[in-house]
């Protein structure tokens, strides 16, 4: 799996019924920053970790380029924060032409709170067909800019 740093512009429960993507095989990363014992791979890829954090605070992207275009049928995603009290927005979309133009799945919030409310996980059903990039874009506190985004997992089929 190729990976690159990107600039700040915005453009394990596994589930037994599905058959998840293999990213390192089929997708190239591009993220805005990365803690260097939290890597991208461990949120993408199966017993690699327990998830990327983001290594500077404020929004960050995570963006999923296809080598071929895919077919989507379900999205799974997992966040946890059982420190901070915070509320996270995420906005995940999609492109067919490889980042020209994108099309929003969804725009989610979620109050993180240590004593109670300290994962969401989250699973999309879809149907989108000949998908060349996915994008993931993650504000960790929409009230405030000192928040280190983080993505325990996300998993594709």
């Amino acid at each position: 799996m190729k990976k690159q740093i990107i600039a700040d512009i915005l453009p394990d429960n596994e589930s037994s019924t599905s058959i998840w993507l293999d990213l390192e095989a089929l997708a190239d990363v591009e993220i805005t920053s990365e803690e260097s014992d939290h890597p991208i791979e461990a949120a993408l890829l199966p017993n690699r970790g327990h998830g990327w954090r983001a290594g500077k605070p404020g929004t960050q992207t995570i963006r999923l380029l296809f080598k071929l275009p895919q077919n989507i049928h379900k999205i799974q995603l997992g966040f946890m924060e059982s420190a901070v009290t915070r509320t996270q927005e995420y906005v995940l979309r999609w492109s067919k032409d490889h980042g020209q133009t994108f099309q929003e799945i969804v725009r989610q919030q979620w109050n993180f709170n240590p004593d109670g409310s300290t994962t969401e996980m989250e699973e999309h059903a879809l149907a989108l067909a000949d998908v060349t990039v996915l994008e993931l874009v993650i504000t960790p506190d929409i009230g405030s800019q000192g928040a280190l985004a983080s993505l325990e997992k996300l998993r594709i089929a």
